[in-house]
């Protein structure tokens, strides 16, 4: 009851218009022992202290971040001082971060309005799910009907369009490599850097040799906003939104995480059944449309590589996340992945860290890598973008474009590799 109760709290808050987080912190817990993960598992399983896990638990001595309301954190930082749990505060006060990005957004949409060309959009700022689908996707398939088309592979929930860039130079059922981001809808740096990598595409294409040499003999499929109802959400109403928004009967939680959904592992550790839960499998695999339109989509193309982007912890992860079993192509993936980050790196010193989900950052049941793995498509990989816990997922807009440069390094390390090592 209390659960529920909490819910329709926030559920009549967001009515009366956008959440606040006032005073929320966010802690960085560091655990010494198993002893201190299972006390962390306990706290984070406890509807009592109301949190929200942004880093979650893996090993002795990997760091968990959660964000603690205010009405909570002398509750949570007295349980931890009791439980010898060192923590520290990675954001005192996170309405100061969000007002701070708000008044930036404001400032940049007022300089650049209405851009008439996707030469004018301004990349170094976040954007609506208005100002992505229109000012910039429309904008650049009127620009460049040689090279980029837009296809619909469904609707969301809420009935948007879910909108995938396809990159060609002609031919049918060519090789692919398929690329997202946004499946959580509070991860702004990945929509943005999914809207630079679109036009990186474009600008790159005859006069980038590796790039033109992928586009001459594959095409790129590329989801920008895969979680649209999500993403709008977190503009008009809670910034920190993560998951779908389809109501769950039964119950007054809304939504399902759309990468614990798929048919890996499905309903597994690492994934929830609690509709109130941020990590909520959902009543079946496939269940959410934004999830089903993919799996539909892929289905009926010949993709070879599948790349999911999240945010944040830098780190580049292939399957799994839902067994510790290792897979059948484990070195060739580990190699590939080593050469990605080294690429990174190469452009501002980012450093990332690899290797399976499960191993690198905790056991996620139902990903969307594992399901595609599982398919047949032996590159897939999943990224977790800047930063390392600083900012969190509100990550400066002044870090947007070196996010997606240095990524963008990785991402052909990634496409090129696949096109020279055909399966």
């Amino acid at each position: 009851m209390m659960r529920e109760l909490l819910a329709f709290a926030v559920i009549l808050v967001t009515a009366l218009g956008k959440e606040t987080f006032d005073r929320h912190q966010v802690l960085r817990l560091v655990p010494k022992n198993d002893t201190h993960l299972s006390l962390i598992k306990e706290l984070h399983n406890t509807m009592e202290y109301e949190l929200d896990i942004w880093r979650g638990v893996t090993d002795v001595g990997s760091p968990v971040d959660i964000r603690v309301p205010v009405h909570k954190i002398k509750l949570v930082k007295r349980y931890l001082e009791t439980k010898n749990i060192k923590f520290s505060t990675m954001i005192k006060d996170l309405q100061v971060l969000l007002d701070k990005e708000q008044k930036v957004m404001e400032s940049a949409a007022a300089r650049v309005p209405d851009p008439k060309h996707t030469d004018n959009f301004d990349f170094s700022r976040y954007h609506t799910l208005s100002e992505v689908n229109h000012s910039f996707q429309d904008m650049l398939v009127a620009e460049n009907p040689n090279l980029v088309s837009k296809i619909v592979i469904g609707r969301s929930y809420e009935g948007r369009s879910l909108n995938v860039l396809k990159f060609s130079t002609g031919g049918t059922n060519r090789p692919a490599i398929w690329i997202d981001t946004g499946i959580h809808s509070r991860e702004w740096v990945t929509q943005a850097s999914g809207t630079w990598f679109a036009k990186k595409i474009v600008t790159g294409f005859r006069g980038d040799r590796a790039l033109t040499a992928i586009l001459n003999q594959m095409d790129i499929f590329l989801e920008i906003v895969t979680n649209p109802d999500g993403y709008a959400y977190t503009h008009t109403t809670n910034r920190l939104w993560r998951k779908t928004r389809k109501p769950n009967p039964g119950s007054r939680c809304v939504g399902v995480d759309p990468n614990r959904n798929w048919n890996a592992g499905f309903g597994g550790p690492g994934s929830s059944s609690d509709p109130c839960s941020q990590t909520y499998s959902g009543p079946r695999p496939e269940s959410e449309s934004e999830v089903k339109s993919i799996v539909n989509f892929v289905n009926s193309h010949n993709i070879k590589a599948f790349i999911s982007i999240h945010s944040y912890s830098q780190l580049l992860m292939y399957p799994y996340g839902y067994t510790r079993t290792p897979i059948k192509d484990q070195t060739e993936l580990d190699n590939l992945a080593r050469q990605a980050i080294t690429d990174l790196a190469s452009l501002y010193g980012t450093r990332y860290r690899f290797g399976s989900i499960i191993k690198t950052i905790y056991q996620a049941s139902g990903g969307s890598i594992d399901w595609a793995y599982n398919k047949g498509i032996k590159y897939s990989y999943t990224f977790e973008l800047r930063d390392t816990g600083r900012y969190g997922f509100i990550l400066p807009a002044n870090q947007i474009i070196p996010t997606a440069e240095e990524t963008w390094l990785a991402l052909m390390t990634i496409m090129d590799y696949t096109l020279k090592n055909p399966y």
